[in-house]
């Protein structure tokens, strides 16, 4: 008999861990999370990211940190989270980049953007608006006048992205493949040095992001010619399509934001996660700063089912329009 109950013994341990691993799940969450992101201050993921820290923080009962862990186009960051301990304290600020991009973008990869990552939550559909310097470049009135001076000029313009193969190049590739013209691509580290090199006359237009963007709009810094979405923006009403004002019918380019956590995210913890998020998203306050500050859509969907479902989507469509433009990252 005794024997048959040391032998026992262990049998209970499994047991125990997966009562703790419960008890632990139903706490969460009890300490700081840290939402890492893989761009620098100043970007557009960046201000959203810090925007969100306190209502997100103000819903889960915690206090919610930021960090920046930039290289590599995101991959630094993205890499970190897929290794950490899936508890749901070490999150990533991600993008169609981050998530889609950059698994056809870079030959290889320490990690699968499906795989290795648990989709959370979709934080919104992110325009690119077509921005010039009126200071650099008066001439350059509405796109028309930039098309004729691309044609005129072939292989002289160029353009400015946040680095090679991200989001704001792969549009600034598909504007000219629709456009058929032959300009430069200048790839830079993060949304300031692109923005820089515009205002320096470095280069002659950016297809910056919504959110910095119309920051440098409403300072008077750039002018805004025309918007990557099938719709005009409400929030820059006076600001045509690209359909409209380059006469490029049917053409849009748009990305996302998201959150993710690392493979295999405890259900409990995920769920509580999803709802945190969705929570602050429909707030009246948050979702109008998002919409009319930032020029960023509100989510097409709030479950991480369905997230999950449009980065999949976006894996196979990204990774086409990157193999068109031949960009490739070693």
């Amino acid at each position: 008999m005794r024997r048959r109950s040391l032998l026992a013994l262990p049998l209970a341990a499994p047991a125990l861990t997966t009562f703790e691993a419960r008890a632990q799940d139903a706490a969460f969450p009890n300490r700081p999370i840290t939402i890492y992101s893989g761009f620098p201050n100043g970007s557009g993921i960046d201000i959203y990211a810090r925007r969100m820290l306190e209502p997100l923080g103000r819903v889960l009962g915690v206090t919610i940190l930021a960090d920046n862990r930039t290289g590599a186009g995101g991959n630094i960051g993205s890499d970190f989270v897929a290794k950490s301990r899936p508890d749901g304290y070490t999150l990533y600020f991600g993008t169609a980049g981050t998530h889609a991009i950059n698994q056809t973008l870079y030959r290889t990869l320490p990690f699968n953007v499906i795989r290795d990552f648990t989709p959370i939550s979709h934080l919104g559909d992110v325009p690119n608006i077509l921005t010039v310097s009126p200071e650099r470049h008066p001439e350059y009135t509405d796109c028309a006048a930039l098309l004729r001076a691309a044609r005129a000029n072939p292989g002289k313009l160029n353009y400015s992205s946040t680095g090679n193969g991200a989001s704001t190049h792969l549009a600034g590739a598909q504007f000219a493949m629709a456009a058929n013209v032959d300009v430069t691509h200048v790839p830079y580290r993060g949304q300031p040095g692109a923005q820089t090199a515009l205002l320096g006359g470095d280069v002659d237009y950016f297809l910056n992001q919504s959110g910095p963007a119309m920051g440098a709009m409403r300072q008077g810094q750039v002018r805004g010619l025309a918007v990557s979405t099938a719709q005009r923006m409400a929030s820059l009403p006076d600001v045509p399509t690209m359909a409209e004002a380059c006469n490029l019918p049917g053409f849009v380019s748009t990305t996302w934001y998201g959150i993710f956590g690392p493979a295999n995210l405890p259900a409990p913890i995920l769920a509580k996660l999803s709802s945190a998020f969705t929570t602050v998203l429909r707030d009246p306050e948050f979702a109008n700063w998002l919409t009319d500050n930032q020029g960023i859509g509100l989510p097409p969907v709030y479950t991480p089912e369905g997230f999950a479902a449009i980065q999949r989507r976006d894996v196979e469509s990204w990774g086409e329009i990157v193999r068109r433009s031949g960009a490739s990252v070693d």
